[in-house]
């Protein structure tokens, strides 16, 4: 019997059904929907395997783009997109028109991360940036990868294959994230390999957004059975009339406990050795006795057996191949090795051979597995290890002389793991700006890691800059632990060293940290910044110091003085002309605006903060205005501006993706809070549900308790407008107790509201009295946004106690407030109010007219929630003046939006709930007359409503619809409107298909 030494298994075993799977991916990919497939298992375990068998049977015309993360590379941004371009390049080396025309678009952007690619376009230059923004940069070449593979799979069937995703920089996940939900429209297979039992936070974070959003399938590898280890040594020996013995069998099962790697490891060992021989006797496979054959029982002792036979020179070689990693470059071998390139070569051939080393191109060589590296060297001791690592780093300097810059990574990893501190300490630092370049905070927090750790050692100087550094890239982590660590430590290193600009550095940093857990704490180190800043003599500086306590004093509900500061702080930076410092100053005027009680003033500040955050590309800051901005819309007792809610939750959405993009997770749980009020309010509430649980888990995560008690008002004030008392109560409760801890008036006067509401809501008056006892009207007249709220809730409170006089006053003094500079802007809920007294008063007509004042607002708003419970009133009023069919039709104008609520809810316990409550305040549901009978067929409209419905399933315009039938274009606008509230929709495309499927489109029905 005669069998190849050194193949590996033919066939795939045990992954037959894994294999279908992936084909159905590749088909479903090939027709344009993209997919993602996620193969997992322990190291060994057959994922590459399965990856190769999927290439094999990949569609004629695919094209296959391959690239895998290293250990030694982990902390190196893009690195496995590095590999999989230069594998590209590899197979289309320069000049190649086809890469050319394929890069050109994007090589302006990518050229920092690919300087080889001027030898394809010799024309190309980076793009000049005046002031270099590192997130800005990430952002562009992400977009240019994202634009190059679009391109690569516009031309045919693209699959891109990463593996060792669990060796992945956190840069190069974040891109992967993004290309996993652009691929959905594209002939796109992203197939990703990792070991489950090496993840990293990173990767596990990445995991999870697949999972939430749905995005990936899960090929999760296990053991091979004892009958399929049978079959794949048969298979491997190729004999299939000659069956194994079972001992044989039974040991090599136990020794590999199923992992293919270790199948064939040993294996190849036992054939070395001579160890597996066929008898002719019996027939079978077998091996000689266990004791003398010495099985190895790890792979540290299959690899140290396929070395006994090398020479001490390729063995060296071999050593120091392992220190510089699992790939390695041929030229700085032979540079450490002092050999000539045929000495070199030689070496190699004998390592391939024993099938311990592989060739990828001409220049790179790396293991056959990572198992194998790693078992090489593990036989080498430290301080040898140490030796190796520093000679390994000085050649890289000889190498590279020219362009040190770019291989600050590795000479950070092997000077530092060579225990060169001062070398380490530079380098590490370099490569820690360097991540921070492209936005990779995990990386970043690697490198400046170590620099810490090298200037700590003796006779080095202590660098509290690195400190303040890393302190921040943890603060962006949500990682308030080891943030506060490096800031405390930081300002003794300061303070010890009379580093004052340092010192007012980490004060303000400390300040920020502290700001989402002790408000207290952090009002302490803004006013210290701030006076150091006074002693610097630094005007920059403490009007950025201005700003962070015009915050604090809003946080805390002093708005007037924090409006105060933050004034101070923009004539400083407008005579400097820093738009930076005047966009961040913008912002902050439109929250301190906002809760000082003006939403359209609010509104307008963080219009001209958001253009020029644009326009500076800063993306964190845009996100919290963007969420601001939003916010104005939200504000039930006040004038609002009048953007749409379209355009409000356009920016809710983008600023939820943009701090997903950016891995900020205190910006995300911001940004899903500020899209779960609006959505509320507008009474989408399944969303708003799921975008509040959302802001909670990451909150939670984070453990800010200013996020955990936003997510928590947010929940309770969607489960008030569901009616759904104790569940509102039960996290308006936790919430308070937050907000208390931390000190956040204006969260603390907004949940006060919403929770007394809850309790009239469960008739409760004297739990909603104890809260709202001390508040009363001011005598200047004016009231912050949550005083406002408050005085709301107080004039609710007193119409459920039987005064609706002092109601009446109450609404009267809120409305009297605004002054009537807006004029013609109804505010729903303070004529809600307002309406809902004279109705006790029996002021019949007075109650009418404000309360129509209260419907007109709630539809120019498009707040379902509040618009239900108006139309509610107003047949209540009409049936007590015994206007039945008025009435009635308010009642059924009730139930019509009570129902495009209820639809929107998929928990059938909540929607029923829900439904209940709201349908037990309103009468009994009166048999329809035909006429009435037909109107609700046409979901409530009105005939002129239905004959504009009919008009645009005709695709007509405001303007063509307005000059047939005789009316103004604003009049039209108000039918459309109407429209979209009585049937719950939330476009005019929609509108349309639901005249063409009712035959509202058609001349017959149209005056129907």
């Amino acid at each position: 019997m005669i069998f190849d030494k050194s193949v590996v298994c033919p066939v795939l075993i045990g992954r037959e059904d894994d294999l279908q799977a992936l084909d159905r991916l590749m088909a479903q990919a090939r027709e344009g929907r993209g997919r993602i497939a996620l193969i997992s298992g322990e190291a060994g375990i057959g994922k590459s395997r399965l990856v190769r068998e999927a290439k094999g049977r990949a569609a004629q015309g695919t094209m296959i783009l391959e690239g895998a993360c290293f250990q030694t590379e982990s902390t190196l941004p893009y690195a496995p997109l590095l590999d999989l371009f230069r594998k590209l390049f590899g197979a289309h080396p320069p000049p190649s028109a086809e890469i050319a025309r394929l890069l050109e678009p994007s090589a302006p952007h990518l050229l920092k991360l690919f300087p080889e690619l001027t030898r394809y376009l010799p024309d190309a230059s980076p793009v000049a940036t005046s002031s270099p923004d590192p997130e800005q940069e990430k952002r562009r070449i992400f977009q240019a990868i994202l634009q190059t593979l679009t391109e690569l799979a516009q031309r045919g069937p693209l699959i891109v294959i990463l593996e060792d995703l669990h060796w992945s920089d956190s840069t190069s996940l974040e891109f992967l994230l993004l290309l996993a939900r652009r691929i959905s429209s594209q002939p796109v297979l992203l197939l990703l390999t990792y070991r489950n039992e090496d993840t990293t936070p990173e990767l596990t974070h990445f995991l999870a957004e697949l999972d939430r959003e749905r995005l990936g399938t899960e090929f999760a590898l296990k053991p091979m059975s004892s009958p399929d280890v049978g079959d794949m040594l048969q298979a491997i020996l190729d004999t299939p009339q000659a069956p194994l013995s079972q001992d044989f069998l039974d040991t090599m099962f136990a020794l590999t406990e199923g992992n293919p790697f270790f199948i064939e490891e040993i294996l190849k060992a036992l054939i070395a050795e001579g160890d597996i021989s066929f008898a002719e006797a019996n027939g079978l496979w077998d091996r000689k006795e266990i004791n003398p054959l010495h099985i190895p029982r790890t792979i540290q002792d299959a690899v140290q057996r396929r070395t006994q036979q090398l020479d001490e020179g390729t063995l060296q070689a071999l050593r120091l191949a392992s220190v510089m990693g699992r790939r390695f470059d041929f030229r700085l071998l032979q540079e450490l090795l002092h050999v000539h390139e045929a000495g070199l070569m030689a070496m190699l051939k004998q390592l391939i051979a024993a099938q311990l080393l592989v060739e990828e191109t001409a220049d790179q060589f790396a293991f056959r597995h990572t198992l194998t590296r790693q078992a090489i060297y593990n036989t080498l001791l430290l301080r040898e290890r140490q030796g190796l690592h520093r000679s390994v780093a000085e050649a890289i300097e000889r190498a590279y002389a020219g362009s040190l810059d770019a291989h600050a990574a590795d000479l950070s990893f092997h000077y530092y793991t060579g225990a060169a501190w001062e070398e380490a300490l530079e380098y590490s630092r370099i490569a820690g700006d360097q991540a921070l370049s492209f936005y990779a905070q995990r990386e970043a927090i690697v490198y400046y890691s170590r620099a810490i750790v090298s200037a700590r050692q003796p006779g080095i100087a202590r660098e509290p800059e690195l400190l303040i550094a890393r302190g921040r890239a943890y603060e962006i982590l949500g990682d308030f632990k080891s943030a506060y660590e490096d800031f405390e430590h930081a300002l003794k290193l300061a303070r010890q060293d009379e580093g004052v600009q340092t010192e007012w550095q980490t004060l303000t940093s400390f300040g920020s940290l502290l700001a989402g857990h002790d408000l207290q704490r952090a009002g302490e180190f803004f006013r210290e910044a701030e006076e150091l800043a006074r002693k610097l003599n630094e005007p920059k500086l403490r009007a950025e110091s201005l700003n962070h306590i015009g915050n604090w004093y809003f946080m805390t509900g002093q708005t007037l003085q924090g409006l105060e500061c933050h004034r101070q702080a923009l004539a400083f930076f407008e005579a400097e002309r820093d738009e930076a410092g005047i966009a961040v100053t913008r912002a902050l005027l439109g929250m301190a605006t906002m809760h000082h009680g003006d939403q359209i003033g609010s509104c307008e500040e963080y219009g001209y903060a958001i253009h020029l955050f644009r326009k500076l590309d800063d993306k964190p800051e845009l996100i919290s205005a963007l969420v601001g901005a939003s916010h104005t819309l939200n504000d039930e007792t006040d004038f609002v501006p009048s953007q749409t809610r379209e355009q409000s939750l356009e920016m809710g959405v983008e600023a939820v993706e943009l701090a997903r993009q950016i891995g900020w997770s205190s910006g995300e749980t911001f940004a899903e809070w500020g899209l779960a009020n609006g959505l509320a309010n507008w009474g989408r509430f399944q969303e708003a549900l799921t975008h509040a649980q959302a802001a909670l888990q990451i909150g939670m995560e984070l453990e800010l308790r200013q996020r955990i008690a936003g997510a928590y008002f947010a929940l309770g004030h969607i489960y008030l407008l569901m009616l759904q008392a104790d569940l509102a109560i039960e996290n308006l409760e936790q919430g308070a107790k937050l907000a208390k801890e931390f000190g956040s008036a204006w969260l603390i006067g907004n949940i006060t509201t919403d929770l007394a509401h809850a309790y009239l809501l469960k008739e409760e008056p004297g739990r909603a009295r104890s809260l709202l006892d001390p508040v009363v009207p001011g005598e200047s007249g004016h009231h912050t946004r949550s005083e406002r709220r408050m005085l709301w809730a107080k004039g609710n409170l007193l119409l459920a106690e039987k005064k609706p006089a002092e109601a009446l006053q109450i609404a009267e003094h809120l409305l009297h407030s605004k002054g009537s500079s807006q004029t013609t802007q109804p505010i729903p809920a303070l004529s809600k109010l307002k309406g809902e007294a004279l109705m006790a008063l029996n002021q019949w007509d007075k109650a009418e007219q404000e309360l129509e004042r209260a419907r007109q607002g709630a539809e120019q708003r498009q707040a379902l929630p509040l618009l239900w419970q108006i139309h509610r009133l107003l047949g209540w009023l009409y049936k007590k003046q015994k206007n039945t069919e008025k009435g009635e039709r308010e009642f059924a104008s009730a139930r019509q939006v009570l129902q495009a609520l209820a639809a929107n809810v998929q928990d059938e316990g909540l929607r029923a709930g829900f439904l209940h409550a709201a349908l037990e305040t309103l009468p009994r549901e009166r048999t329809l007359s035909r006429r009435k009978s037909e109107a609700e067929q046409f979901g409530g409209l009105t005939s002129r409503e239905r004959e504009v419905a009919g008009f645009l399933s005709k695709g007509k315009s405001n303007r063509e619809i307005a000059e047939a039938l005789v009316l103004s274009e604003r009049t039209i606008e108000n039918h459309i409107s109407n429209i979209l509230i009585k049937l719950g929709f939330t476009s005019r495309a929609q509108i349309a298909v639901w005249a063409v499927e009712k035959g509202l489109g058609d001349r017959k029905n149209e005056r129907t």
